[in-house]
């Protein structure tokens, strides 16, 4: 049963990915961070929720909407923006930038550019558990434009003939790219497509942390039976443009003010602190006071940290 302790602590992991994700935004505006840049905020509660119930055997991997899975489990928001900065103290020395983060030490496999390799990849991490006997999980992240890709359901198909460990979840925000789900999936939807395979669909509200907590709770316990892969369809929603080029003109102001208005993933837990465990409002603030703090400091530390030497350019990547 999850406590008021873990609660706020879960509400500190949102507020931070927000946070940060907004001080990208500007400093992406000032020219600082560099390459594409694909912003998390709106979609917090999924990868928190998730995250939250990892074991440490387990692996993760996504697309390249992947600041916020990097500070979730816990890497530095300062090597988190120096990376954004292209500069030598990012996780990977500045080489990856936004698209492709990575931290071993905490078995998080990427940030991965290409649309929906990221969901072979995970794949194959779910083999390796296997075969390694290391009871661990492979949690691997796609989206709705990602899912009408064809090494998906290779992927699938794979997971299911050999029973692999490994849970997907499927984050549909309703646009690949600026394409409405609506119009890019045939069928019953996209909750359907593990259905040929034998997988089954766990269907989630991503903007309810706390149906996010409940359903990734039952999705990893089907898997550690040895049942093999499970999808998690998450309902879920990005507040800004695909990328931070993408003006978003192909919907209205007014259905994302919608859902900022009625289903916003921290206000929910920010309502439920104070109204159902008396937490006081000053020490919300408090609390959102020291993440920016901390995201101010991150800024600066990657503002001012120095970018690689040109004998960097070709050491440790394959050409």
């Amino acid at each position: 049963m999850i406590n008021v302790k873990d609660i706020l602590a879960l509400y500190r992991k949102m507020v931070l990915v927000r946070a940060f994700e907004e001080k990208a935004s500007m400093l992406y505006a000032q020219g600082h961070v560099l390459g594409f840049c694909h912003l998390y905020i709106g979609q917090e509660a999924v990868a928190t929720g998730i995250f939250h119930n990892l074991s440490s055997n387990d692996s993760s991997i996504t697309s390249y909407r992947d600041h916020a899975h990097m500070l979730i489990l816990g890497v530095h928001p300062n090597v988190v923006m120096a990376e954004l900065c292209g500069k030598v103290t990012g996780s990977s020395k500045g080489k990856g930038g936004s698209m492709h983060m990575y931290s071993k030490e905490h078995n998080f496999y990427g940030g991965n550019g290409i649309v929906g390799a990221q969901v072979a990849l995970g794949t194959g991490l779910a083999f390796a558990h296997k075969y390694k006997n290391d009871g661990g999980i492979s949690f691997t992240f796609f989206g709705d434009g990602a899912a009408n890709q064809g090494q998906v359901y290779e992927s699938f198909n794979m997971a299911s003939l050999w029973k692999l460990p490994i849970v997907y979840v499927l984050e549909n925000n309703g646009y690949a790219m600026g394409t409405s789900t609506k119009r890019a999936a045939s069928g019953k939807g996209l909750a359907t497509r593990g259905d040929s395979f034998e997988i089954p669909t766990i269907l989630v509200d991503g903007m309810n942390l706390f149906d996010v907590l409940e359903k990734s709770k039952e999705a990893i316990s089907y898997v550690r039976c040895g049942n093999g892969p499970i999808i998690m369809h998450v309902d879920t929603y990005r507040y800004r443009g695909h990328s931070m080029s993408d003006p978003a003109t192909y919907r209205t102001r007014e259905e994302v003010n919608a859902v900022k208005e009625n289903r916003d993933p921290i206000l929910k837990v920010k309502n439920i602190l104070i109204n159902e465990y008396s937490i006081l409002l000053d020490d919300i603030v408090k609390v959102d006071n020291e993440i920016g703090d901390i995201i101010e400091q991150a800024a600066k530390f990657a503002i001012e940290s120095k970018f690689p030497e040109e004998s960097e350019l070709e050491m440790d990547v394959t050409i």
